[in-house]
């Protein structure tokens, strides 16, 4: 089998503060990636012209009219050259062992279709190692190994590009939870790698989050597309979880049907029953109470996880 060549997708907007870093963290990999696309869509501050500044013969800079992170992730993937494509947002860093990780484990487990490692959370308060599988290897059930931990956010993957020629790539137009949309089609068809070094680090600390953004959607796609009843109820529950986890940030900012469409689609769940129940809850009261209850309820969650609570 021959070796693999990686393009690194990084889709930016308006992270002006935070790019030159993440390319450095690219930079400065022990395994260089043969290519570094930068997508950026259409940015309103002074992003591009930080990609500019990089002096790197890998770094290439693609600008197009604002259309998504799904649509800059697709268009990235669609220039790239690279047998894999490494995911990266424009707010995180890796570890200087990243790739070669990946690399190792492609090599030991060439017939996957996600890769991942683990990461390190950065937050206000400090920096927290993110709770992941404690094995290195091919994932047991990756819907049911996910459903307390986590496996694969976008900065932790690697995808080969027969991948996407299978299922596809992100859904257009969905701006919340679309790398979970993915996960599942790729999931449903092909086994999942993980290693548990922690070699990533995901900001929750940096300018112009998605989630504080958020404007409703206006997509195709769904995560009631996706159910199956007859599916095994791991993965039942994993749809569930991310249908839910998004239903709550639209009724956050209003998006009261959308959110009450979702909670009747998926009242089954059992596992997620808390997340059901917190959509119902917000979705009775004033949409000018729903954040800043939500935000308390998080912060408080928050503080618990790290004192493993």
């Amino acid at each position: 089998m021959s070796k693999p060549t990686f393009t690194v997708v990084i889709p930016l907007y308006n992270k002006e503060r935070e790019i030159g870093a993440t390319l450095r963290s690219v930079l400065a990999q022990r395994r260089l990636p043969e290519e570094i696309l930068v997508i950026d869509d259409g940015s309103t501050d002074h992003s591009a012209a930080e990609v500019r500044r990089v002096d790197s013969p890998l770094v290439r800079l693609i600008t197009q009219p604002n259309a998504g992170v799904s649509a800059a992730r697709n268009r990235g993937i669609a220039e790239a050259r690279g047998s894999h494509i490494a995911l990266l947002d424009a707010d995180d860093e890796w570890e200087p062992g990243f790739l070669a990780a990946i690399e190792a484990l492609i090599d030991e487990f060439p017939d996957c279709g996600l890769y991942c490692t683990g990461f390190t959370v950065v937050s206000h308060d400090g920096c927290f190692p993110a709770p992941g599988p404690e094995r290195r290897g091919v994932v047991g059930n990756f819907f049911r190994d996910s459903a307390h931990r986590y496996i694969a956010i976008p900065s932790v993957c690697c995808i080969p590009r027969r991948v996407f020629d299978t299922v596809g790539g992100f859904p257009e137009g969905m701006k919340i939870a679309e790398d979970l949309h993915l996960w599942i089609r790729i999931a449903r068809r092909y086994p999942v790698c993980y290693t548990p070094e922690r070699l990533v680090r995901y900001s929750r600390v940096a300018s112009n989050r998605s989630a504080s953004s958020y404007t409703p959607d206006r997509t195709i796609h769904s995560f009631e597309e996706l159910y199956d009843p007859s599916a095994p109820v791991e993965e039942r529950e994993f749809i569930a979880r991310a249908a839910l986890g998004r239903a709550l940030t639209q009724s956050v900012k209003g998006g009261t049907e959308e959110a009450a469409r979702a909670a009747r689609f998926f009242h089954w769940t059992k596992t997620y029953r808390r997340t059901l129940r917190k959509v119902q809850l917000l979705n009775r009261l004033p949409v000018g109470w729903r954040g800043p209850l939500l935000d308390v309820y998080n912060a408080l969650a928050w503080r618990l996880a790290r004192k493993g609570l």
